[in-house]
């Protein structure tokens, strides 16, 4: 065991500031991580975190404010100098090159090589050491990254950090691609780092995570430190959440309303197969209700959407909506029956961000604004509009670029473009992924609503509790195999892990 002094600081910001074009993204941000602590950093989107990290890890430079490294006044010039100093940094937003193998994307801009000549068969070695170390030494480091899961993602970034000689790693969302046994393989590595002296600032909206590997916590609201130093053990759940909204939340789902026993069938699968990932899916959602589909990352949950909406195509089996067989592997004829996607990772697969919002919304419905072979861009922002107030998406602004929005009023552009489109059936991806805690309670009471109003829903989430309090009726589902159909108030998360742990419902 490694004797650590905590009260020295091992990084102290003091008033940082940063502004971009009139906006002020930090406006006096302090912040003192010691050695072998796990600093908690906590804030709603958009409260300045992002900018925080980038300035830290050198992407940007503070227009005002001190930085203190072991002591000293320092000057961090760019992500080089950030990683010289100890500083290591993995982002919400996986940085890995899909084209390169791990080995190549750990030692990635600090190659091991001679004389130009790189030492491949040294640089494996030493990935397969740290893979271990993260509790993955089944993963070979020759495996190209582009082949891996997105947890999986997630490791080689972690091994990146531990590949040079970091005294301080911040983690942005690690949790967020991971299920329930990699968050505990994360948090025993997190903890065997901390016992090295190593430093850890951890971001999460996951209130319950910072509760279990949490030492301090720092708030961060409108760009202004509004707490720091917190005792993780000493400060109520309520207070955080005044600390980071200004307001009560009422961190609850929303109150179900029983389905009328004549609602009718929306969605029916029959034995839907993809060969190699999942078999023999049946399930049935009504009009008004949601179903959730629980199960671990790799489990097949998220196929089954993409099977469902025709983005991968079905092996075995039958979709039907409303009394119609769609055809397999067909986006356009799941769209036209009324079936909407909402994606696992919304930046990449189910956003345009740099285009505007209006244009985000309208993006499955162009042939309503279609008139005479050009779209009518005043009735797409009209439509859009209508539903940027309804969906209280801030700001108001249906011009505003898409990437400029936090990651709740992103998600509700999603659900506006299937309002818009007129969407029966939607299917929703990790629905709260990155999203903050004040965004959550509104995206959940949003998904109430659209049941209410007769949408069939069926939900995907790493978070076992959010399935279980959104849905009225439960698969749980493990590799590839539906284990038991539920309702949800009839099961909860240690028994949807029992039988998952058990790939069995006897």
């Amino acid at each position: 065991m490694i004797t650590v002094d905590h009260s020295a600081a091992l990084l102290e910001v003091r008033g940082l500031r940063k502004s971009f074009a009139g906006v002020k993204a930090l406006q006096g941000v302090d912040l003192v991580v010691r050695p072998g602590e796990v600093h908690c950093v906590l804030g709603q989107n958009g409260a300045g975190k992002s900018t925080l990290i980038k300035t830290l890890s050198g992407a940007y430079q503070p227009d005002s404010g001190e930085i203190f490294w072991q002591g000293e006044p320092v000057t961090i010039g760019g992500p080089v100098a950030a990683l010289e100093l100890g500083i290591a940094t993995m982002y919400q937003e996986l940085d890995v090159v899909d084209g390169l193998t791990i080995a190549e994307n750990v030692f990635l801009g600090h190659e091991q090589a001679t004389g130009g000549v790189l030492h491949v068969a040294s640089a494996n070695a030493r990935t397969q050491q740290i893979l271990a170390r993260l509790g993955h030494s089944e993963i070979s480091p020759r495996t190209e990254v582009g082949q891996l899961s997105a947890a999986n993602k997630q490791i080689v970034s972690m091994a990146r950090a531990l590949s040079r000689d970091t005294k301080l790693i911040i983690m942005d969302e690690p949790s967020a691609v991971l299920d329930s046994q990699e968050v505990e393989n994360l948090f025993r590595v997190v903890a065997e780092l901390t016992e090295q002296g190593i430093a850890v600032v951890y971001i999460s909206h996951r209130l319950a995570e910072i509760r279990r590997i949490g030492d301090r916590i720092t708030v961060i609201k409108d760009g202004k430190t509004t707490a720091s130093g917190l005792s993780v053990a000493d400060t109520p759940t309520p207070h955080l959440i005044r600390l980071m909204t200004g307001r009560e939340v009422a961190n609850v789902f929303p109150q179900s309303t029983p389905l009328p026993t004549d609602a009718p069938i929306v969605l029916r699968c029959d034995a839907l197969g993809v060969r190699g990932v999942f078999r023999n899916v049946s399930l049935e959602v009504r009009a008004g209700e949601i179903v959730g589909l629980a199960g671990l990352v790799g489990s097949g949950r998220s196929e089954i959407l993409e099977a469902i909406y025709g983005a991968r195509r079905s092996t075995s089996g039958t979709v039907t909506v409303n009394g119609t067989v769609l055809r397999p592997g067909s986006v356009d004829a799941a769209v036209s029956a009324g079936i909407g996607l909402s994606p696992e990772e919304r930046k990449s697969q189910g956003l345009i961000l740099d285009e505007p919002i209006f244009k985000n919304v309208t993006l499955s419905s162009f042939a309503r604004f279609a008139r005479g072979g050009f779209l009518r861009e005043g009735a797409e922002r009209d439509a859009a509009r209508q539903q940027i107030e309804a969906l209280e998406l801030r700001p108001p602004d249906p011009n505003l670029t898409t990437r400029s929005l936090s990651g709740g009023n992103q998600q509700k552009i999603l659900l506006a473009r299937w309002l818009v489109h007129g969407t029966t059936v939607l299917l929703l991806d990790e629905p709260t992924r990155g999203v903050d805690v004040g965004a959550r309670a509104e995206i959940y009471a949003l998904i109430r609503r659209l049941a209410e109003a007769g949408t069939a829903i069926i939900v995907v989430s790493s978070e076992i509790d959010e399935v279980l309090g959104l849905a009225d009726r439960v698969l749980v589902i493990s590799d590839g195999d539906v284990l038991t159909t539920t309702n949800s108030t009839d099961i909860d998360e240690p028994g949807v892990l029992d039988l998952v742990m058990r790939g069995s419902a006897a």
